[in-house]
């Protein structure tokens, strides 16, 4: 299944929906996807759902999970994008956090701040939990998805470099296009290829399958530091191409158009707006 997080008419709110083809079907008593898989029976309820419809090409989708009660971002989990900033592999994986004001929908605007001239893009796998778990076995953390999404990890490289802490660089409000669809497990298979463009200039472009720790092995990881609730994103790291990289370093500036894709899960589309 795909299921969306759909923006009601008149400001109104929310709505859990499931897309079929170029129809989204309201799942009537879930505000967004975040709040349908606090229910155990997410699933059957979702399949089962025939509210309202409405066309899929007129929808204003908010990010999948737009609450989500934990987002936990992993760095340096492609050899290309490693080896592209100067790094060994990692023996364990590096964590830091986003929190959910950071987070847009797949087509809104991406906020370009004030105090920032090194926005950069990281296009990401992400993943969702969807069942409660600690100290999940890495053999069991494929019972604790619930499905995967897009997500772009901006990343305002002068506040993040400011110390070896980097939440600094990568939380910054309205930032993070995440969507447009979670797809369950059993439609989506980690393997397809992931890419970024800017102004239609494809910028990364890496098979999702080439990670070195694989979503597994993080609920695994992370789950043995706290518990992971239905809902919680994990952002799996991005690959190489990321213009902090590039010889001349290349950042987003006013008025250019973000593409992020990953194969057989959809699309992000996000215009660069100078923040008021």
């Amino acid at each position: 299944m795909r299921l969306l997080t759909l923006r009601t008419s008149a400001g109104k709110g929310t709505v859990a929906v499931r897309q079929d083809g170029d129809t989204l079907t309201e799942i009537p008593g879930f505000s967004d996807v975040g709040a349908l898989l606090q229910d155990p029976d997410w699933a059957a309820i979702a399949e089962a759902a025939n509210g309202a419809t409405h066309a899929y090409d007129r929808a204003d989708l908010a990010a999948v999970v737009p609450s989500p009660g934990k987002i936990i971002c992993v760095g340096h989990n492609y050899r290309n994008h490693i080896k592209e900033m100067g790094r060994d592999i990692p023996e364990y994986p590096t964590l830091f956090a986003k929190y959910q004001e950071s987070l847009i929908g797949p087509n809104d605007d991406l906020a370009l701040p004030q105090e920032s001239d090194t926005v950069d893009w990281e296009a990401e796998l992400a993943v969702v939990i969807g069942k409660k778990g600690r100290r999940i076995s890495e053999a069991d953390a494929a019972d604790h998805i619930a499905g995967y999404s897009v997500l772009n990890d901006i990343s305002m490289r002068d506040y993040q470099f400011r110390t070896v802490q980097w939440l600094q660089g990568k939380t910054w409000e309205k930032s993070t296009p995440f969507g447009p669809a979670l797809v369950t497990k059993d439609e989506f298979t980690v393997g397809p290829l992931m890419t970024s463009a800017v102004d239609g200039e494809i910028q990364q472009q890496t098979p999702t399958g080439d990670l070195v720790f694989t979503p597994e092995f993080l609920v695994s990881y992370i789950s043995t530091i706290i518990t992971l609730n239905p809902g919680d994103v994990i952002a799996t790291g991005t690959p190489g191409g990321v213009g902090h990289a590039q010889n001349p370093k290349r950042y987003l500036q006013e008025g250019q158009v973000l593409v992020t894709t990953i194969e057989g899960l959809g699309q992000l589309t996000n215009r660069v707006v100078k923040e008021a």
